[in-house]
């Protein structure tokens, strides 16, 4: 049975959507210390010695960078690291038939789009969602997906490719689970969070999908960003 034949949450997909109009709100991309703050780097990270013009020596720090990649995005468009690097990333992963999690991640990942909008620094930003069913989430059934929650495409790919590909850069390069499972609704486990890269693609921030109080952090954290040197 092809996807566009199977049953989809569209109500769950609606009732996320409704819940979350109701918390707009309180959105808090507003932060007054934002400019005093600076986020962690997450992963591991080696020390390299520096030797300087005069000769004495001084540290420097090589932070975690998430793997190369290369995927296929709802137009058919090949989409890899390339047209990430400069830009802060924010990063899910679903699937366009999942009966749980998925519709509001989605959701919240919709909200941080129109959040960053109105602040207007979407020109610094961009968003990634990779698909864990590339068997069933083809090009067209992203680019459906897509229109369904409202996604602004300009600055946003949903992804697909091979399942291996997928599956290693959620569990080895964003250090997260993905994986089929019988046991799983929908017949897939998949991590709940959103992954915040900064422009050199480091690690920065883990959140959790599901939560508006998680998401409005990102949100804050994701204009610290933006002002960061």
């Amino acid at each position: 049975m092809s996807a566009r034949q199977k049953k989809r949450p569209i109500s769950l997909l609606t009732l996320a959507f409704m819940i979350l109009l109701l918390s707009s709100c309180n959105e808090s991309g507003d932060n007054k210390t934002s400019e005093e703050r600076r986020l962690p780097y997450i992963g591991m990270h080696d020390v390299e010695l520096i030797k300087q013009a005069d000769g004495e020596f001084k540290t420097d720090s090589i932070y975690y960078t998430i793997p190369k990649f290369s995927f296929i995005n709802q137009d058919s468009v090949e989409v890899s690291h390339h047209d990430y690097l400069g830009k802060i990333s924010v990063v899910d992963f679903f699937f366009s038939n999942c009966p749980s999690i998925c519709p509001m991640l989605s959701a919240q990942m919709v909200r941080v789009q129109e959040s960053i909008k109105k602040q207007g620094i979407s020109a610094n930003v961009k968003f990634l969602s990779h698909t864990v069913d590339p068997a069933r989430d083809t090009p067209s059934r992203l680019k459906e997906y897509a229109d369904l929650i409202g996604a602004d495409l300009s600055n946003w790919n949903f992804v697909t490719g091979k399942a291996e590909d997928l599956y290693y850069q959620a569990e080895t390069g964003y250090m997260l689970s993905a994986f089929p499972s019988d046991s799983a609704e929908g017949g897939f486990f998949h991590t709940d969070k959103i992954v915040l890269l900064d422009k050199q693609m480091h690690i920065r921030g883990l959140y959790d999908g599901t939560s508006t109080q998680s998401v409005d952090k990102l949100i804050e954290d994701i204009v610290v960003l933006t002002r960061e040197k």
